[in-house]
């Protein structure tokens, strides 16, 4: 299995972690479908939503799989009166990263990033390594730290 840099991140922060892979469908590229392929429960595979605000500010969001985010909880979270979803077109550009392939660890420039606080309720959560086809599972206290997080109500 190739590395990616979120992998190499958890290593060099001795971060205990393992990988789980599945068959990527282009036609399903979405977090549900990933549960699904890998038999694990929804509410623990957390997708990552990169948004960005009317002021051209970008945040990171971590919610389980089963969940939208609440736009509401959000806007009163950065203190934006506007914020959508970041056009897929320009993912890449701020990230490194692609649709179903887009970890919250590694990314080109470090974002303010939130996880739903449902996460603490679970030993380990799952998160994409970083390219298609490939979660990875860790200690959601662990990938906080990392990605410098807080744990807030987002759905």
């Amino acid at each position: 299995m190739k590395k990616t840099n979120a992998m190499r991140i958890l290593e060099a922060e001795k971060v205990t972690y393992s990988t789980l892979s599945y068959t990527v469908d282009e036609n399903h590229l979405d977090a549900m479908h990933a549960a699904s392929e890998l038999g694990i429960d929804a509410e623990q595979l957390f997708k990552t939503i990169v948004m960005i605000t009317d002021e051209k500010e970008l945040f990171v969001f971590c919610v389980p799989a089963a969940y939208d985010i609440s736009l509401k909880k959000v806007r009163d979270l950065c203190s934006v009166k506007a914020i959508d979803l970041l056009p897929l077109s320009q993912l890449q550009k701020h990230t490194g990263y692609i649709r179903g392939g887009c970890s919250p660890l590694g990314m080109i420039h470090k974002y303010p990033t939130f996880i739903e606080e449902s996460a603490l309720l679970c030993n380990r959560i799952y998160v994409s390594a970083g390219i298609r086809g490939t979660m990875l599972c860790l200690d959601p206290q662990d990938l906080a730290r990392l990605t410098e997080a807080e744990f807030v109500a987002l759905i």
